[in-house]
C-alpha cells in the first residue's frame, strides 16, 4: 500500500481517521472536484471533573480535487463532545462545526495537505470514571467545500517494537533501579517515540534510538513492564510484557499514597498493594475512661515493635464524641483538640515508618436498645447499629480536612453496621437502603447518617483518600454491597469485611460466593479477622483464602489485655511486641512471609 504523503506529529496514543472521496461538483476556486482526505489526531485528553474534561486534536486536510484558494471543512462532533475553538482556522458551532481557512492557508493544491488545523473541545459523560476515554470517538462526516470525504484511506503500517531489557522473570532488590531498553522501527515512516509502561501506566519515554529509560526507587512488588512504539502517523505497537519482581526491604521510606485501580489498591508507582497488619484498639474507649488516647504507648519504640512483625497497616478505632469534644466526655478524658492532635501525631508517625494508618469510626452517639445493643445509654460508649446524623458528618468533615493531601491515610467510615439486626432481620432491602442512605431506619430511634452522606462529607473537603465502607450484620455480610455501595466521585472506594469464627459466613465456599464476588470488582480488606479461642486455626483459614484472592486483612488485636476468649484475642503479651502463645506467634510468622505489594 502506498505511504501517506503527509505526517502529523504524534501526541498521546491516537487513532487516525483518513477518508478519500470521488464525488464531483462544478470546478471553482472554492470547491474540490474530486474529494478529500482528513487525518484527525487526538493529541491530548484530560479530566477536569469525574464526568468532564477537555481535549486537543489536529486536522490535516488533503485535497484530492482541483486546486482551491479558500476552503470550508464541516463535520459533526460525536455525542458527548463539543467544540470550543481552535487555531489555524475560524471555527463556528459547538456540535455542527464549520472550520474556515485563516486566509494565509486557504490554498491547497491537488494532492497536497493543508497546514495542520487545531481543534479544542470538551467532553462529558453521565457516569464518573477514573480516566477519560483515550482516544476519544472522532467525527465521521467530514466534508470539504461541500464534498464528503468518504473514500478509502491509504494504509499506514504500525511500527514494530521489542523490549530487550529487563528479561521476563528478572528479580531486583528494593529500592531498585530498573533499566528498560527497547528496539523499534517503522517500515513506512519513522518512530516518533518509545514509551515504557508498567501495566498500562507510562513510566518514561525516549524519542531517539537506542531507546532506554531508568526507572528508579522502585518499591517491593511485582510488575509487568513493556515498551510501546508510536510512529509519526500516531500508530502504536506494544511489546509483550516482561514480568519482574522487586524483593527485599524498602529503604525505610514513608507509607505509600494509595488509590483504587479496578479491584486493586495501587501505589503511586503503580504497584499493587494490600493492607496487611493489625488493629490497635484504645482510641474508641480510653477517652471515656480517663486514660491516654490509645491506652498504651504511641511512640517510636511501639512502632518499631510493629515493624518487627512486618506490619504495613494499622487500623485505629476512634470515638466521634472524643474527637469532637462533646460534653458527654468525662472531665478526666482526653477529648477535643488534644484527642485530635494525638490521633494526628500517631498517624503521622505510622506513615513516616512505612505503615498505612486506617482511621476507623468505631463508637458513635445515639440511644439504642434493640437486638445486638452493646449499651443502654446514648453516649459513644459502645458499638451502635448505624452512625448518627447529629455528630458523624461533622466528625468525617474534620478528619478529612486534617488528612487531605496525605493519601497514605485510609478512612473506614463506620466499624460494624447492623441495621438488619435493628429491624429484626425483617427486610434486607430496607437495611441495605438504610446503610447507604440513612435517615429514619426501622428499629433505630435516632436519625441515621448513611454511607453516602459520610462519603460526601469527606469528598466535599477535597480529600481524595481511599475510603472503606462495610456491609450488614457487623459487616460480615457483603452480599449486596455492590448494589448499595455509595457513589464516589473520586473513584477511591473499597469494601470492608469482618470475619470471626462466630460469624455466619465462615467457610471458603461462602467466602468465594459472597466476598469473592465483591473482590472481583473492587478492593476488599478484612478490617478485622480473628477468633474467640486461644488457637489460630480459623485465622489461618481466613488469611490463606485472602492471600489467594488478593484481599487484605488486619488481625484483632495489638493490645496486651491477657485475653484469648470472648469477642476476640490478643496478638501481643506486652507493648514490646512479644507475641502471645499460639495465636500471636502464628500470625507474626504468617506476616513475615507476606509482601504487601
Amino acid at each position: 500500500m502506498r505511504h501517506r504523503r503527509f505526517r502529523i506529529a504524534s501526541g498521546l496514543a491516537a487513532t487516525l481517521l483518513i477518508a478519500a472521496g470521488t464525488a464531483a461538483v462544478p470546478s471553482s476556486a472554492s470547491a474540490a472536484t474530486a474529494g478529500c482526505e482528513v487525518a484527525y489526531l487526538n493529541l491530548s485528553t484530560w479530566q477536569s471533573t469525574p464526568t468532564s474534561g477537555g481535549f486537543n486534536t489536529t486536522l490535516a486536510i488533503k485535497n484530492l480535487g482541483d486546486p482551491t484558494t479558500r476552503w470550508k471543512l464541516t463535520f459533526t462532533m460525536p455525542s458527548g463532545q463539543t467544540a470550543t475553538g481552535g487555531w489555524n482556522a475560524t471555527f463556528a458551532g459547538a456540535t455542527s462545526v464549520t472550520a474556515t481557512d485563516a486566509g494565509w492557508n486557504g490554498t491547497i493544491a491537488t494532492g497536497q495537505t493543508s497546514s495542520s488545523v487545531g481543534l479544542q473541545g470538551e467532553w462529558t459523560r453521565t457516569a464518573a470514571g477514573t480516566s477519560p476515554p483515550n482516544p476519544l470517538p472522532q467525527p465521521a462526516d467530514f466534508a470539504l467545500n461541500g464534498v464528503p470525504c468518504t473514500g478509502a484511506p491509504s494504509e499506514n503500517k504500525p511500527p514494530s517494537v521489542n523490549l530487550t531489557s529487563p528479561q521476563d522473570g528478572a528479580s531486583f532488590e528494593a529500592p531498585a533501579t530498573i533499566g528498560l531498553a527497547a528496539t523499534a522501527s517503522d517500515a513506512d515512516g519513522s518512530v516518533g517515540r518509545v514509551e515504557f509502561l508498567n501495566g498500562s501506566t507510562v513510566i518514561g519515554s525516549d524519542t531517539t534510538a537506542p531507546y532506554a529509560f531508568a526507572w528508579t526507587n522502585v518499591t517491593r512488588g511485582n510488575y509487568a513492564l513493556s515498551a510501546r512504539a508510536v510512529d509519526d502517523d500516531g500508530a502504536t505497537t506494544t511489546s509483550a510484557p516482561a514480568k519482574v519482581a522487586v524483593t527485599g526491604q524498602d529503604a525505610g521510606g514513608p507509607a505509600p499514597a494509595l488509590h483504587v485501580s479496578g479491584n486493586q489498591l495501587r501505589t503511586a508507582s503503580g504497584a499493587t498493594y494490600r493492607l496487611l497488619g493489625v488493629n490497635r484498639s484504645g482510641g474508641e474507649y480510653a477517652c471515656f475512661q480517663g486514660k491516654p488516647v490509645f491506652d498504651g504507648p504511641a511512640d517510636q519504640a511501639s512502632v518499631d515493635a510493629m515493624k518487627a512483625w512486618n506490619i504495613h497497616a494499622v487500623r485505629l478505632p476512634l470515638n466521634e464524641e472524643c474527637w469532637l469534644g462533646t460534653a458527654d466526655v468525662p472531665a478526666d478524658g482526653v477529648s477535643g483538640e488534644a484527642y485530635r492532635q494525638a490521633v494526628k501525631d500517631y498517624a503521622d508517625l505510622l506513615v513516616a515508618n512505612g505503615i498505612n494508618p486506617i482511621l476507623d469510626l468505631h463508637w458513635t452517639y445515639g440511644q439504642y436498645g434493640g437486638p445486638g445493643a452493646g449499651c443502654a445509654d446514648a453516649k459513644a460508649t459502645c458499638q451502635k447499629p448505624m452512625p448518627d446524623a447529629q455528630y458523624t458528618p461533622a466528625f468525617w468533615t474534620q478528619v478529612a480536612q486534617m488528612f487531605k493531601g496525605n493519601d497514605a491515610v485510609v478512612f473506614d467510615l463506620f466499624n460494624e453496621p447492623y441495621p438488619d439486626a435493628a429491624n429484626n432481620w425483617s427486610d434486607a432491602t430496607e437495611a441495605w437502603t438504610c446503610l447507604r442512605d440513612g435517615g429514619t431506619c426501622t428499629g433505630i430511634d435516632y436519625k441515621v447518617a448513611g454511607m453516602q452522606t459520610l462519603l460526601n462529607a469527606v469528598r466535599d473537603t477535597g480529600a481524595t483518600n481511599v475510603v472503606m465502607t462495610g456491609g450488614l450484620t457487623w459487616t460480615n455480610d457483603l452480599t449486596q454491597w455492590l448494589t448499595y455501595k455509595p457513589v464516589d466521585p473520586a473513584g477511591n472506594l473499597m469494601a470492608s469485611w469482618h470475619s470471626y469464627n462466630f460469624n455466619a459466613c465462615v467457610t471458603a465456599a461462602c467466602w468465594d460466593s459472597q466476598i469473592g464476588a465483591v473482590a472481583a470488582q473492587v478492593p476488599v480488606t478484612a478490617g478485622e479477622v480473628g477468633q474467640n479461642t486461644c488457637a489460630h486455626d480459623y485465622l489461618d483459614q481466613v488469611t490463606d483464602w485472602a492471600d489467594s484472592k488478593g484481599v487484605g486483612y488486619l488481625a484483632w488485636t495489638w493490645n496486651p489485655w491477657g485475653v484469648c476468649a470472648g469477642s476476640g484475642n490478643d496478638l501481643i503479651a506486652d507493648w514490646n511486641g512479644t507475641p502471645t502463645s499460639t495465636y500471636g506467634e502464628a500470625y507474626k510468622a504468617h506476616l513475615l512471609t507476606q509482601n504487601p505489594t
